[in-house]
């Protein structure tokens, strides 16, 4: 069974990344510095929607204890996210502060929606560093536990 990443984390991501574009486009700091963002993020992302986040498509069949056999499937995802998680969480750091710079190129250059922008990315970083990467291992736990695996 392949799990598919939850709506509601694609279009924050979409929505995260076609800002992104945006400010990449802008001369001058915000767009250099959006650009360094946009360098770091790129492969970042790829790996969440590759392992980190598809099992989190499958987090309410098994919160409603409704576990099958073929759920076996995403344990693969499971197991390389928690081996790749440092690097991920390391990937955060480098991104939160090329995002500080973004933020003070936004406030030098007066770009408020580049400032809003650094802001909801850090934001996004904080829900997956304390939300999504632990449900998906959880979800992960979970269907170990009652498949026996």
């Amino acid at each position: 069974m392949i799990s598919k990443i939850p709506k509601a984390v694609t279009a924050e991501h979409e929505a995260l990344h076609a800002e992104l574009v945006r400010l990449t486009l802008l001369r001058g700091k915000v767009g250099e510095t959006a650009r360094t963002v946009a360098t770091l993020l790129h492969p970042h992302f790829t790996k969440e929607e590759e392992f980190a986040l598809p099992p989190l498509g499958l987090l309410i069949e098994v919160a409603d204890g409704r576990v099958k056999p073929e759920m076996k499937d995403v344990l693969p995802m499971i197991d390389k996210l928690r081996a790749e998680l440092p690097r991920m969480l390391e990937e955060h750091k480098l991104v939160l502060g090329a995002l500080r710079r973004l933020a003070g190129a936004a406030k030098q250059e007066k770009k408020p929606e580049a400032a809003r922008f650094a802001e909801a990315l850090k934001v996004h970083a904080l829900t997956e560093e304390q939300v999504l990467y632990p449900a998906a291992l959880l979800v992960g736990e979970c269907i170990r536990a009652r498949l026996g695996k």
